[in-house]
């Protein structure tokens, strides 16, 4: 299997790392609550698999082979990165749990409060945390989300714009 993909042509590979992403990678990511340090390795990862696809490139000026940076792995991969797609899925899905009925077990969920104390030291990030962080990011942090998800067409407008922001 491995020959056979180094013999495949850029193109080819291309294929197979978008079907990797919407098949493989992505199963769930909707309801992962990821932390800085999370997103950054699956950046890396992304980018690792694109320097394998892509192969490194010949300097003419110094004659020797060197890997590719990293805003010219996003230039040649046009597809928004690993992040960005994760971000838009969850605010997705975050909109359509919004605007279920509150008799919907995944809505009481959502709204809902468990029981008990959270442990000590610092509150792991959950997942309406990580919602109202990518709506900071597109300067909508301070509002209802869930009111907000309720009207569509304004929910997905908010979604688009935060698949559209660039991530350093």
């Amino acid at each position: 299997m491995f020959q056979l993909l180094c013999r495949t042509t850029r193109s080819k590979k291309l294929i197979n790392i978008v079907v990797i992403h919407a098949c493989v990678r992505f199963y769930g990511c909707e309801t992962w609550s990821l932390t800085s340090r999370e997103e950054r390795k699956l950046s890396v990862f992304e980018n690792m698999m694109l320097r394998r696809i892509f192969g490194p490139r010949w300097e003419e000026v110094t004659g020797e082979w060197r890997r590719l940076h990293n805003e010219e792995l996003n230039d040649l991969y046009s597809s928004p990165n690993i992040v960005r797609v994760i971000k838009w899925r969850r605010m997705r899905w975050a909109g359509h749990v919004a605007r279920t009925g509150e008799e919907r077990g995944v809505y009481r969920v959502l709204v809902g409060k468990p029981k008990g104390k959270r442990p000590l030291g610092r509150h792991r990030r959950r997942w309406v945390d990580n919602i109202r962080m990518d709506l900071q990011e597109v300067e909508c942090g301070y509002m209802d989300w869930i009111g907000l998800a309720q009207n569509r067409d304004r929910w997905r407008t908010l979604v688009s714009a935060v698949m559209n922001l660039r991530v350093p």
